[in-house]
C-alpha cells in the first residue's frame, strides 16, 4: 500500500474514494478531482432517488460515467464495486481513526437533519431520535461498516495487482496527498 508521500506515475485519472460513513470521501474526492482535472460524479446522487428508493438506472449510469478516460467517485454499493475496481487505476482510502470518523459523521448527520439539507432526490436525513430505532440509520451503519470497509480495502490491496492502493490515516494525510496531486498537475 502506498502512502500520501508516494510518487504516482503514472498520474491517477480513474479514482476511487473510500472510506467509512462520514469520513469524507465525497469532499475528498471533489478534492481530488480538481486537483487532478477530472470529473467527479457523486455516487450517492446516481444511487438515491425519492424516498430513499434505488435509482432503476444506478447500475446503467455508472457504467457509463466509468467508460470515460478520467472520472473520480467515491467506492460504494455492493452492486457496482467490482465494475468500479476493474475500471479505476488508484483507490484512496480514507483510514482515520474511529473517533475522528464517528465525530465526523454525527456532527454531519446532526447538522443535515436540524438544517434539513436535500440530499439526493429531495431526501433528508431521518429524525435523529431514529438512530435508536432504526438498524439502517447512518449512525449506527458507520460504526457497524467501519471493520467491513476495512477488510474489503485491505483485500484489494493482495487481490487486484493493477490498482493502486493509498491509505492515508489522518486529515494532515489528506492534506498532503491532495497538494502533491495539485503540484504535480502545475
Amino acid at each position: 500500500m502506498l502512502g500520501a508521500d508516494d510518487v504516482l506515475d503514472p498520474p491517477p485519472r480513474r479514482v476511487l474514494v473510500a472510506g467509512t460513513a462520514g469520513v469524507g470521501k465525497t469532499t475528498t474526492a471533489r478534492r481530488i478531482a480538481q486537483a487532478v482535472g477530472a470529473p467527479h460524479t457523486e455516487i450517492d446522487a446516481l444511487y438515491h432517488g425519492p424516498g430513499w428508493t434505488v435509482r432503476p438506472t444506478f447500475a446503467q449510469d455508472v457504467d457509463a460515467f466509468t467508460a470515460a478516460p478520467a472520472w473520480i467517485t467515491e467506492w460504494q454499493y455492493r452492486s457496482v464495486r467490482a465494475l468500479l475496481v476493474d475500471r479505476a487505476d488508484t483507490l484512496v482510502w480514507l483510514d482515520l481513526p474511529k473517533p475522528v470518523a464517528f465525530w465526523r459523521l454525527l456532527r454531519r448527520t446532526v447538522r443535515r437533519r436540524l438544517r434539513r439539507i436535500e440530499l439526493w432526490n429531495g431526501n433528508v436525513e431521518p429524525p435523529l431520535w431514529t438512530v435508536v430505532t432504526r438498524r439502517e440509520h447512518i449512525l449506527r451503519w458507520g460504526i457497524a461498516t467501519r471493520n467491513e470497509t476495512r477488510k474489503r480495502v485491505a483485500a484489494l490491496a493482495d487481490s487486484t495487482p493493477h490498482l493502486r492502493v493509498v491509505r492515508l490515516r489522518s486529515q494532515r494525510d489528506v492534506e498532503r496527498f491532495v497538494h502533491r496531486l495539485l503540484a504535480g498537475t502545475e
